[in-house]
């Protein structure tokens, strides 16, 4: 290095001396006490809006429940039963019922023998007031002996449709009885048929709600 380059390596040196030094970014600074007490105060409020929520929600649901269960109440109930009053001479093979065109209830003797009941449960359920319609089938063989074998190979289809009105707060048992019609004179062909009857009564909490 020549003599005359000295000066500029001085100039340079003491320029670098003269740089300040780096410093560290500033720590952050610590929460005051107020700001958790804010915090604090937000939550709270936050939780109590929260429980007045889900009390204002179970008010509603009462009232729902209450006007759910009122409404069970006001409308109306049936109860269809069969019924068998049918001599010895005929056999119950099949009984099957539509209420308003829909299916309710099918057995066959198949599942067991339908002589042995004298009354069947077939349908109980809550229904709207007004003019409802059941349909009933009912299926004998005949059950002769001695001068009535013949009837053994008689098989009776009957079919019977009972339109009914059911009013508000009511509650219908309708029973469907398959009898033999009467008359000294009547041949025992002509005796199986379909009757209904109606008992109508006010309908209890116990059975609307």
């Amino acid at each position: 290095m020549t003599a005359r380059m000295w000066p500029l390596v001085w100039l340079l040196f003491g320029t670098a001396l003269a740089q300040p030094a780096p410093t560290a970014p500033p720590a952050p600074a610590a929460a005051a006490p107020g700001d958790y007490r804010q915090q604090i105060g937000a939550l709270e409020a936050r939780v109590a809006t929260l429980k007045d929520e889900v009390f204002r929600t179970r008010a509603r649901l009462t009232v729902l429940d209450a006007a759910v269960r009122q409404s069970a109440i006001a409308g109306a109930y049936i109860e269809v039963v069969h019924r068998n009053e049918m001599g010895s001479s005929f056999t119950l093979e099949k009984v099957a019922y539509r209420l308003d065109g829909t299916p309710i209830f099918e057995r066959t003797a198949d599942e067991g023998p339908l002589d042995d009941e004298t009354a069947i449960p077939v349908h109980a359920d809550a229904l709207v007031p007004g003019d409802h319609t059941l349909d009933a089938l009912m299926i004998y063989r005949g059950n002769g002996f001695g001068v009535f074998s013949y009837l053994e190979s008689y098989v009776f289809t009957l079919r019977s449709s009972h339109t009914f009105n059911i009013g508000e707060g009511k509650r219908i048992r309708v029973e469907a009885v398959g009898y033999e019609k009467g008359g000294a004179t009547r041949s025992l062909e002509d005796r199986p048929d379909i009757r209904f009857e109606d008992t109508i009564e006010d309908l209890g909490p116990e059975t609307g709600g």
